[in-house]
């Protein structure tokens, strides 16, 4: 059993990041496509651009960048920005992971 605080939300509790919305990214950095990152985690496409609308309105940044046609076709690719955060957002979670590691053992144990 463990406790776990890695996501982000609006000062109304409505999440915009956490787990879900930075496996897709990772998928995007991964598969070179959305269709493709959304696929890998059994959501539809829509669903997978609503989240990552979501979390851009709320950080204030394009998190992907389109790349059309082509011989090879289309697809996606993470903005500097997306990488930048994240990395900050990855090291977070850790850091979140191993603090509540702390206090569940201190206030859990026997």
């Amino acid at each position: 059993m463990r406790a776990a605080t890695s996501i982000f939300l609006y000062e109304d509790d409505v999440r915009f990041f956490g787990e879900g919305p930075c496996r897709l990214l990772r998928g995007i950095e991964e598969c070179g496509s959305l269709r493709a990152s959304a696929a890998k985690m059994n959501l539809s496409y829509s669903k997978a651009t609503a989240i990552l609308n979501r979390a851009e309105a709320a950080l204030g940044f394009p998190l992907t960048e389109k790349q059309i046609g082509g011989k090879g076709g289309g697809g996606s690719k993470l903005t500097p920005q997306a990488v930048a955060f994240l990395e900050k957002y990855e090291a977070y979670r850790e850091a979140c992971y191993e603090a509540n590691r702390k206090l569940y053992l201190e206030f859990f144990s026997e």
